[in-house]
Order: C-alpha cells, then sequence, then structure tokens
C-alpha cells in the first residue's frame, strides 16, 4: 500500500477496526455515564484499587493509574492471575475488568474476592462474570458488545478511574474527562484516515514500518509503551517489545550492541515534560546506544489528555502499520488457536 487513505485502509479492515479507534472521543461520555448507572457505591478503602483483567481489559488499569499520577493517595494496580495477590483483603477495593465476561484468569480473580468478602464490582459486556455479579449483588458496568477488547481501552480506563475515586485511591478526574472529548476529536480529524500522508499517526506508521519495535517509558508513559508493545502484537501481527526507564539502563541497553546484525528492530522512547528530570535525561543518551531511535511525545493541557492522546496516537498508527503491511487488524487467530487448544 501506498496511501493510507480511508478507502484503502478498508481494504484490508473488513470490521472496521480504525472506526473503533475513531471513536475514542465519544467513548468517554458513553463510559461516564455507564458507571453512575452501575452505583458503585463510595467508601474509604486504604488498600486502594486492584484491577483483575488480562490484555486488553487488564491495560485500563495502568493507565488510569498513569492519568493520576502524583495525585493518588493510594496503590491503582492491576492483577493479571488466576488469583489476587494473597495479602488482599477487605481493606482494598476490587474491579474485576473482561470485555467478553469469560475471561477465566479473572472469572477466577471474581470467586477469590467474593470468597474473601472483598468489595467488588465489574466491568464487561455480559458472559459468565456478569451472571456472577449478579447473582452476589455487585455492581455491574456495562460496556458495549461488537468490538475487539482492544478497541474498548476507554470503557477500561474511567472504570477504573471512577472506581479509584470511589474507593478514595484517587481524586476524580471527571471534569479532566470531560474536557479531553473535544481534544480527542480534534484530534482524530488531525490524525485520522482523510488527513494528508505527511500527518503525524501516518508518519509515525511508516516510520516503524518493516522494523520490530521496542517502545521504552518512563514514569507514566510506561503504561503507554506497554499498550502501544501490545497494539503493534494484535493489529498488525508484529513482534514488538516494551521496556522502561531507568531499569533499561541496567540491562538491556546492552542487548542494542547486537541487534544489527540480527534483526532490524527500532526503539521508540515515550517522553512527557512530568518525567522525573532525573530519567527523562536519560533518554537521549540510550536513544543513542539503541539505534535507529524515535521519540514520541504528546503536548496537552493536562496528564489526563496527554496519556490519552498518545493511547490514540499509537492506536492509530498500529492500524495504519497493518494497512501497510495488508494484514486485517482485527484478526486474533494466533489467540483463538491457542484458546481451542486449551478448550481440548
Amino acid at each position: 500500500m501506498t496511501a493510507l487513505t480511508r478507502e484503502a485502509i478498508a481494504a484490508v479492515d473488513p470490521n472496521d477496526s480504525l472506526g473503533d479507534v475513531l471513536a475514542q472521543p465519544h467513548q468517554i461520555g458513553d463510559a461516564l455515564w455507564r458507571v453512575e448507572a452501575a452505583g458503585v457505591a463510595r467508601g474509604d478503602f486504604p488498600g486502594g484499587l486492584l484491577v483483575a483483567g488480562m490484555g486488553g481489559s487488564a491495560i485500563g488499569a495502568e493507565l488510569a493509574a498513569a492519568a493520576v499520577g502524583d495525585r493518588a493517595a493510594r496503590p491503582i494496580r492491576p492483577v493479571r492471575d488466576y488469583r489476587l495477590e494473597p495479602w488482599t483483603g477487605p481493606e482494598t477495593f476490587v474491579l474485576c475488568s473482561s470485555y467478553s465476561g469469560d475471561t477465566e484468569e479473572t472469572l477466577a480473580c471474581f470467586d477469590d474476592a467474593i470468597a474473601k468478602g472483598i468489595s467488588t464490582a465489574v466491568v464487561t459486556t455480559g458472559g459468565q462474570l456478569a451472571e456472577r455479579a449478579r447473582a452476589e449483588g455487585v455492581p455491574v458496568i456495562g460496556v458495549p458488545s461488537g468490538m475487539q477488547p482492544r478497541a474498548a481501552v476507554l470503557y477500561g480506563v474511567i472504570a477504573a478511574l471512577e472506581c479509584a475515586a470511589a474507593c478514595g485511591a484517587a481524586p476524580s478526574l471527571r471534569s479532566d474527562l470531560e474536557a479531553a472529548t473535544p481534544m480527542l476529536e480534534r484530534l482524530v480529524a488531525e490524525w485520522g484516515p482523510d488527513a494528508p500522508e505527511d500527518s503525524r499517526a501516518k508518519a509515525l506508521a511508516r516510520e516503524l514500518h518493516g522494523s520490530i519495535p521496542v517502545f521504552y517509558g518512563a514514569d507514566h508513559t510506561v503504561a503507554v509503551a506497554r499498550r502501544w508493545k501490545a497494539q503493534w502484537n494484535e493489529n498488525p501481527k508484529l513482534p514488538a517489545f516494551w521496556g522502561e526507564l531507568p531499569e533499561a539502563d541496567h540491562n538491556e541497553v546492552c542487548g542494542w550492541d547486537r541487534t544489527a546484525e540480527l534483526a532490524r528492530m527500532r526503539s521508540v522512547f515515550i517522553d512527557d515534560p512530568e518525567i522525573d528530570a532525573r530519567i527523562r535525561r536519560r533518554i537521549e543518551p540510550t536513544a543513542h546506544i539503541a539505534s535507529p531511535a524515535t521519540v514520541v511525545s504528546f503536548s496537552g493541557e493536562s496528564l489526563l489528555q496527554r496519556v490519552l492522546g498518545l493511547v490514540l496516537l499509537g492506536d492509530l498508527a498500529s492500524v495504519y502499520t497493518a494497512a501497510l503491511d495488508g494484514v486485517d487488524p482485527s484478526a486474533i487467530e494466533a489467540i483463538e488457536r491457542l484458546k481451542a487448544e486449551l478448550a481440548d
């Protein structure tokens, strides 16, 4: 593919994954309404918020924690496992997140929370998780069905943010969220399929095209790096990796000495003005070693806006990368094969 036009992308995107990404601005208001309608009770939970989920249903918790930043009063953290952390008790609020409602790890964590008498809410389209939650009188935050779980990212972010505010882990970011809607609408116009070929998301896709990307974050951009890595895995079906500074400077940076002889790799450093200055000063010298390198940042009025803007940028660029390779971004055949083997 030479031109990333709407028509050219649609030819390899029969399920309109691009349309789901472009709808992110509209997810904000809908998600806020859905959380409010679920009636999540407010309380004081010294243990903070634990979000049990996998894949696209888990990243919302990390992005929410990133958007809260230094305003967090208590921990906001994910659990990607079959059980909660063994020390989790009633002092912690648990949000179980599964788009399908049938993710076995998340169902196991829900059962664990109920058995321990832990206050819980769920966010899902339905399935067994919704059934079990309603049977136990647990609030159900509904999510629209019909998209890939990773496309419902803002529903997960907002559910985590609102539950964090309800349990005392963070202040309410509702006003910031409402202000983010027009910003995302503007970015959709600037970066979407009708934008020029040298627009930011298209240019990023072309810059990374044909390489194995390694995304590096620091502080609150670590969650963004992990999101981008997963989007490159699932949309263009490419190997991709993520790391974080300063940890990568104590080990992983050595691996770049031999990358040129083994694979066509490219590092991507996700910058932000609020990253700790001691860590931020590491980006440039690390990029010199981990070359070729790209440094990406986004200007927004608030940390929340910058996190959501970076999510949109990565989501669009990953879909554009799939289009450049002629790959259907919605297909997840490897995951489906794995689930079938596990079922057998």
